[in-house]
């Protein structure tokens, strides 16, 4: 384990051997770190946080910090981090809280670029990129492979599908389905697939076009929600994508962008 002389670690704490803490660090004594992970400099993680292997957490971000609701009464919630995580500058990360189940959740391979925040009870799957400034408020869902852009703001309880791109600036109040670019705020718009995420992550032409089609369909504005699901489910039912494209679309409790 190599501790800087300057850094203020909680005995109790659980650190790995192979953790790194740099000058002006401090890490509270109901924290857990995993191997490899390095933090810089000038980080603090308190509250009850784990925080897995092989993270990088850049300097002035605070992991585990009080949930920024005023119901909060010091209720013993969580940080979950899972690994190869690149945490960046001043990037915020609070704790969460009884009401919404208790855990804020950061998966794995995720991309915290400068001065993200992430809300109490927000749940982030795998291999997201949250660019500079993007800020979720509580209970938000990102799946797995979303980009969010610079300077988006995130409203509470929405839900963003996997493979989903949000341009820099947007503002989301609704639900964004799997597969889709969106951007916009009041109102934020489906501009189609995410043709280019797709081909990356080495979707098939087909499958892309036929997902594409879909978000077609369901951007009509002179269809109601339920007349474009049926006809997207009559053309496409059993393509698992679409499947989940429709199944995302009726569990929406925010309502769905169009």
């Amino acid at each position: 384990m190599k501790i800087h002389e300057t850094a203020i670690v909680h005995p109790e704490a659980t650190i790995d051997s192979t953790v790194e803490i740099g000058p002006w660090c401090r890490v509270g004594p109901d924290v857990k770190i995993g191997a490899d992970t390095k933090l810089i400099s000038h980080v603090v993680v308190e509250g009850n946080t784990s925080i897995g292997e092989r993270n990088l957490i850049h300097p002035f971000a605070v992991v585990g910090g009080a949930p920024q609701d005023l119901k909060y009464s010091g209720e013993n919630t969580e940080v979950i981090i899972g690994d190869d995580n690149t945490i960046r500058e001043s990037v915020t990360i609070n704790l969460g809280t009884v009401g919404g189940g208790g855990k804020t959740v950061v998966g794995s391979h995720n991309l915290l670029m400068a001065c993200v925040h992430l809300g109490h009870d927000c749940i982030l799957g795998d291999h997201n990129i949250l660019a500079v400034g993007t800020g979720l408020a509580g209970h938000v869902f990102l799946d797995g492979y979303v980009t969010l852009g610079g300077q988006v703001g995130v409203s509470q309880f929405v839900r963003v599908g996997a493979h989903a791109y949000i341009g820099g600036q947007s503002g989301l109040e609704k639900d964004v389905p799997p597969y889709c670019i969106a951007m916009g705020s009041r109102p934020m718009v489906i501009k189609g697939a995410n043709i280019v995420g797709l081909r990356r992550r080495g979707f098939e032409v087909e499958t892309i076009q036929k997902i594409n089609e879909a978000i077609k369909l369901w951007v009509r504005p002179d269809v109601t929600k339920e007349q474009c699901l049926l006809e997207i489910e009559s053309q496409y039912s059993g393509i698992p994508e679409i499947d989940h494209f429709v199944k995302f679309i009726r569990d929406s409790r925010s309502g769905v962008v169009k």
